[in-house]
């Protein structure tokens, strides 16, 4: 494999589930929540952790697509962005959207090791980044929400 496709993987996969030196990880930072928790919000219309969750799942989603060129519409959710979550408060409906999450993460970690490193450079069909660009900024956007969810665990025990 590529080297520059490596990397952009060690990236996606440090940002979701390997051990990194700025702490929590996405799947880590939602380990051993339970529903309840997980549904608990730190606000009147603020997002919850279980929100956060299936949001990721989504820019997984998103940018696996703009990488494939596949059309809109095989999310396995009706809508886009965000999800009110939970729908239904039991453990079989989060553990199903956590498998969401990782299903997602593993058919984007697929389509990036497909890429050939001329790939990297062609714009994404919104013409406004590259293809390396977008896969880097999905590593960052797990961190972002992996910090977000250890935020709001915090919040939830000074309650």
């Amino acid at each position: 494999m590529d080297q520059q496709i490596r990397l952009l993987l060690d990236l996606i996969n440090e940002g979701y589930n390997r051990k990194a030196w700025h702490g929590t990880n996405l799947r880590g930072s939602i380990r051993g929540l339970t529903p309840q928790q997980a549904a608990g919000r730190p606000g009147p219309g603020r997002h919850n952790i279980w929100e956060n969750v299936v949001h990721c799942a989504y820019w997984k989603y998103t940018v696996r697509r703009r990488i494939t060129g596949e059309k809109r519409g095989s999310f396995p959710l009706k809508g886009s962005n965000w999800f009110k979550r939970p729908v239904d408060l039991t453990e079989k409906a989060w553990r199903a959207d956590g498998e969401l999450l990782e299903m997602m993460h593993i058919l984007l970690c697929e389509a990036v090791a497909e890429l050939k490193p001329s790939d990297l450079s062609t714009l994404s069909p919104k013409k406004k980044f590259t293809l390396a660009a977008i896969i880097r900024g999905i590593a960052s956007h797990d961190i972002y929400h992996a910090g977000q969810i250890q935020l709001l665990k915090r919040l939830m025990k000074r309650k």
